[in-house]
């Protein structure tokens, strides 16, 4: 899933003309080329890096790649990227199985290397699309790394159910996601928030499209205005339901 958001991160770049890699992207204060930039500092600071539980990765050239990046033209950037993608690559090609299962720093704690690198789908996978939304350019709504990218937040769904939506004790709560990637994810709350694998009947529902989803779990719009458009449905307790629809952001 990482290597194929790889190749689908570099088409896309390839496609930009000159002004798109200046345009404001989803992330706050940041350009497509931020995000690019961005992306290549990560995967050079992993570049030649050995998973360890007690040494993070040395994120303190990022800041440094960016600042450098930003004098570079598209072109220039794509390439570097390219690079940095082919190293990579060949490192996780070289990799047996039984090293993925190796202790590693990761963003959410000491978990295994694979799961480092599920970590780095979703990121990979949500910055593409604060490139897309922008540029207009739909695209990587279903799949198999699409579906990696929300198996992230359903790992969190508990969380954004208790601690930032604030659904209280007694009640559960259910979204559907219609497409291009369907799915569900449900939650009860009895002492404390917890996802559940399905609800028969749920308290309060709220229906959406994934891609509408996906950003307002990332933070990366304002919940009122996909609401206004009426991209989002709500069934059952329809005051439950609006609370967790516009609550959903648990990450930048």
């Amino acid at each position: 899933n990482l290597l194929h958001c790889f190749d689908t991160f570099e088409t896309l770049l390839a496609d930009l003309g000159d002004a798109d890699w200046d345009t404001p992207s989803l992330c706050p204060g940041w350009t497509v080329r931020d995000v690019a930039s961005h992306l290549g500092g990560i995967e050079h600071a992993l570049a030649g890096w050995s998973p360890s539980a007690e040494n993070p990765p040395p994120f303190d050239t990022i800041a440094a790649y960016q600042r450098t990046a930003r004098g570079w033209s598209g072109a220039q950037l794509l390439d570097d990227i390219r690079t940095v993608h082919a190293i990579r690559r060949a490192e996780l090609a070289a990799r047996a199985d039984a090293d993925f299962d190796v202790a590693s720093w990761t963003p959410v704690g000491v978990q295994t290397y694979a799961r480092f690198m599920a970590v780095r789908t979703f990121d990979y996978w949500v910055h593409e699309q604060d490139i897309r939304v922008p540029l207009g350019r739909p695209g990587h709504l279903d799949g198999p790394a699409a579906a990696m990218a929300l198996d992230e937040v359903r790992l969190s769904f508990g969380f954004i159910v208790g601690k930032k939506a604030g659904i209280t004790d007694g009640h559960s709560v259910r979204i559907v996601l219609t497409g291009p990637t369907e799915a569900e994810l449900c939650a009860t709350v009895d002492g404390r928030a917890r996802a559940v694998d399905h609800l028969d009947h749920a308290d309060a529902t709220v229906t959406t499209d994934f891609l509408t989803f996906m950003l307002l779990a990332c933070g990366r719009i304002d919940p009122a205005e996909p609401i206004a458009a009426g991209k989002v449905a709500y069934a059952g307790d329809t005051t439950l339901a609006d609370q967790l629809a516009r609550n959903l952001r648990f990450t930048f």
